[in-house]
């Protein structure tokens, strides 16, 4: 079984909010693959990596980092497939902020697209919804995906409608 998504982290301090990438994913069905890969430490292997991402069969790319966050933006620099940036509220990280700033302001032609801070999940979900665009079984996945979360928001609102208080209308 070859990966089609690539999980892709900053080091495996960013496993925690990482992870819920990974349990979507398998969740779904979809084969990934997860790996550390510091733009600053092993810059090098970072652009082999990237560069030969598509030639290996990826689909998509999934990039969490903290701090400075440059990996996924220097991901999308070598690589022609998509990249999903994760912001990682690290120990170093200035509430966050920065990793949100660095993966979301790429300049003209190096689109990463960014989901909201320690968010691997929305990830996930994501790279299933682009994988779906070509895949006719992918796509009623995701159609039954959607169908159960708004399932939930249904059942929510039954169980808010039996909760009583004198000057509640509804």
């Amino acid at each position: 079984m070859n990966p089609l998504v690539s999980i892709i982290m900053g080091s495996t301090s960013d496993m925690p909010v990482m992870k819920a990438a990974a349990e979507f994913l398998d969740q779904m069905e979809i084969p990934f693959e997860i790996n550390a890969l510091s733009a600053h430490r092993v810059p090098d292997q970072v652009a082999e990596f990237a560069k030969g991402a598509h030639k290996r069969g990826l689909k998509v790319i999934i990039a969490g980092a903290g701090g400075a966050a440059h990996l996924p933006g220097v991901i999308a620099a070598f690589t022609p497939l998509p990249v999903i940036g994760v912001p990682v509220k690290s120990s170093i990280s200035i509430d966050g902020w920065d990793s949100v700033l660095s993966i979301l302001q790429m300049p003209a032609g190096i689109p990463v697209a960014t989901v909201a801070l320690d968010n691997s999940r929305n990830a996930a979900i994501l790279a299933f919804q682009i994988l779906a665009t070509g895949d006719a079984s992918l796509m009623e996945k995701m159609v039954k995906f959607k169908a159960e979360l708004a399932e939930k928001i249904v059942k929510a609102n039954k169980e808010l409608s039996e909760i009583k208080y004198r000057f509640k209308t509804n």
